[in-house]
């Protein structure tokens, strides 16, 4: 099982499929990577020898930001919005939709489960 950048890859896929299980690479971004690194795409990850790992391994570390890096660039990104108090800032504060959204009838996975009235009704009101 090939291991790249802290991320075990599945050995029965095809190394262009397989690089997609990395955060930050995407279908044209592991043909890029294939290309740059010169390993056939349609190879297997089990198959490929340990210079093909090596190569690809280089072109990850050398050309592109994945993993940990990507993700802490991008929580920086919105912890800086947040601190600027600027519009996107303030939705990603109050965890609410940023890009214009409706939130009336939708937007559940971003608000939560719903929350329900505050209405008691223990007792009847009295005429």
């Amino acid at each position: 099982m090939a291991r790249i950048a802290g991320v075990d890859l599945p050995g029965r896929k095809h190394i262009s499929i397989a690089l997609r299980y990395l955060y930050g690479i995407g279908p044209a971004k592991a043909l890029e990577v294939c290309q740059k690194a010169d390993v056939p795409t349609d190879k297997k990850t089990q198959d490929l020898s340990d210079a093909e790992l090596r190569r690809v391994r280089e072109v990850l570390e050398g050309d592109y930001k994945v993993e940990g890096d990507l993700r802490r660039e991008v929580q920086m990104n919105i912890k800086r919005l947040m601190d600027l108090g600027c519009y996107r800032g303030l939705r990603h504060r109050k965890s609410l939709p940023v890009n214009g959204q409706r939130t009336h009838t939708n937007a559940r996975t971003r608000k939560g489960p719903r929350k329900g009235l505050a209405v008691s009704r223990a007792a009847p009101p009295k005429k």
